[in-house]
């Protein structure tokens, strides 16, 4: 029996069990804690394996964020790789194990559980999804395998299934290592999670960079050779993409076994993880649940959701450990899905709602889009950002953002997950006091660009239509660029363009129909707001700029 009389079992490691671990360790120095870990890595880190692949990271070693020896040692834990919880017994409070080094079968008590049994890769019951040559990634055993694929290859044909972050990712590893990609994707566009609009141009660079792009095709079978191994995939279409390197990347799937086994809530779709309170308990209030399979608040919605991140995976393992350890803990705080993706030179980012994903949960919202530069335009190397932000109508509460660009999207994107995180609204975004010198932003941030534009509707000082609104048959549709820009890159989806370039507006204004509905655009949404406020105080009471104009219409027009 161990001095504080508590046993604290943790089933499997990576960020949410060996952050539970290494807190409870921390705030009970002499609890007995056990970690299993059905695999030979217990902490690694599962969001590098990509660059690893393509040799950006270059030392193996450097993805073992915690090897065993060093949990054993700073944090006195009983590590047990290789071994696997096949069974709870919650009334004996007891687990069963399977060591699969030795083959021996034992049962192991505990006081507080603690699982985190993450998620699989998804592999569809297609032909020859298991032939030599097809790959899921989620673990270092996996990287290895997939490593040595690549370093073997002989014709340097890869084929990428799932267009989500890790797909992408494997696409940007495959074609710096000099392979042929394709891509196919079930949806009709990559990054499914984000609006159309604002991944148009990682699209347009893809293909650029030799990419065979294959969206809204999913795969039907691998095809393999005489040999039995992959030689290539066929696609729903009935497109053959030749591959010697398949590699799957459809998502995950939750291990709920355990959990489901043991009579644990399982909360309804489309949350469907292991249902937890705010300390991460489940419906045993003895055992916790953290990471992949753990349902957690999302919080645009407030209801139950699994988001498959790592930072929501290490922040809530550290709130169960510290829970199960002391039976107290600030609780879990709301997550909102904030994530990034770097693919080649362009970098996108997310954090809340979507507006489609808004519209498909019927939560009312609107939203803007401005494109500004990263910072001061005048400091060499300026790079545009493209900033959509979501709002709610009325109140402007913060429901989103979605940001395309290089450098500087991550620190956007975090200002507006900090925002949300607050429950703050586009006129706090507006009133941010945020860092400024040339080399780093600008005096109006992109942010504030966002924010400011919101506040314009919400005010009642303009009003804005969405990028990819049916705008066909709109009385009066004017476009305020230069005719050398309107002959250069039309704007689609309106019957009649009346082309006044805005320094010549207040002078031509007699050409217009004030009592019409009137839609303004121009490149960006800059010079269409100041032209709203000029047709606006001129007596024009039904006018609206299309937000973030014809730049970003033409990327949602392609999606419609």
């Amino acid at each position: 029996m161990n001095a504080s009389g508590k046993t604290i079992v943790i089933v499997g490691g990576v960020a949410g069990g060996a952050s539970a671990a290494a807190r409870a360790r921390r705030i009970d120095e002499r609890a007995t804690i056990i970690l299993f870990e059905k695999d030979e890595d217990v902490s690694f880190a599962n969001c590098g394996l990509p660059y690893y692949i393509g040799g950006e990271i270059a030392d193996r070693a450097k993805l073992l964020v915690a090897p065993k020896q060093l949990l054993e040692r700073r944090f006195r834990l009983d590590v047990r790789t290789r071994q696997e919880v096949v069974s709870i017994d919650r009334q004996a409070k007891t687990v069963a194990v399977r060591d699969h080094g030795s083959g021996a079968d034992y049962v192991q008590p505990y006081d507080r559980l603690i699982l985190a049994p993450g998620a699989s890769p998804l592999v569809p019951p297609i032909a020859g999804a298991d032939a030599p040559g097809v790959f899921t990634l989620r673990n270092l055993e996996d990287s290895d395998r997939i490593k040595a694929a690549v370093e073997a290859s002989g014709a340097k044909t890869a084929a990428v299934v799932g267009a989500g972050y890790i797909g992408l990712e494997m696409v940007e590893q495959l074609v710096r290592r000099g392979f042929r990609v394709a891509l196919a994707e079930l949806q009709p566009r990559i990054l499914p999670l984000f609006d159309p609009e604002m991944v148009r141009p990682i699209e347009d660079d893809l293909r650029s960079r030799g990419v065979a792009l294959c969206l809204g095709d999913g795969i039907e079978a691998v095809l393999t050779g005489p040999d039995g191994r992959a030689r290539g995939v066929r696609l729903t279409s009935g497109a053959e993409l030749e591959a010697e390197v398949v590699i799957l990347g459809l998502g995950v799937r939750p291990n709920l076994g355990l959990a489901r086994d043991a009579g644990l809530k399982i909360g309804p779709p489309p949350g469907g993880g292991i249902a937890t309170n705010e300390f991460m308990q489940t419906s045993d209030p003895d055992i916790y649940a953290v990471g992949d399979a753990a349902e957690y608040a999302y919080g645009p919605t407030g209801s139950p959701l699994r988001i498959a991140l790592a930072g929501p995976a290490n922040r809530a393992g550290r709130i169960a450990g510290e829970h199960a350890a002391s039976g107290k803990a600030r609780p879990m705080a709301e997550v909102f899905g904030t994530a990034i993706v770097r693919v080649f030179d362009r970098v996108a980012a997310m954090t809340g709602l979507t507006m489609a994903l808004a519209r498909k949960l019927g939560r009312e919202a609107r939203s803007v889009v401005v494109v500004s530069n990263n910072h001061a335009g005048y400091y060499p190397g300026a790079e545009p950002i493209t900033l959509k932000l979501v709002y709610e109508p009325g109140t402007g509460k913060v429901l989103g953002a979605q940001a395309l660009g290089g450098a500087g999207v991550d620190k956007r994107i975090d200002v507006i997950a900090t925002a949300l995180h607050f429950g703050g609204t586009v006129a706090d975004l507006a009133g941010l006091d945020l860092a400024y010198a040339p080399p780093f932003g600008a005096a109006k941030d992109p942010v504030h660009l966002a924010a400011f534009a919101a506040c314009n509707q919400l005010d009642g000082l303009a009003d804005f239509v969405e990028p990819d609104a049916d705008l066909a048959g709109v009385p009066q549709f004017v476009d305020v660029r230069s005719p050398a820009e309107v002959a250069e890159a039309p704007f689609p989806g309106v019957d009649r363009v009346i082309n006044i370039p805005l320094d010549d507006l207040r002078d031509r204004i007699g050409e217009l129909d004030p009592a019409a509905e009137t839609v303004v655009s121009c490149r960006t949404g800059l010079r269409s707001h100041v032209a709203q406020r000029i047709l606006r105080q001129h007596g024009f009471n039904r006018v609206k700029t299309v937000t973030g104009g014809a730049m970003i219409r033409r990327r949602a027009w392609r999606g419609s």
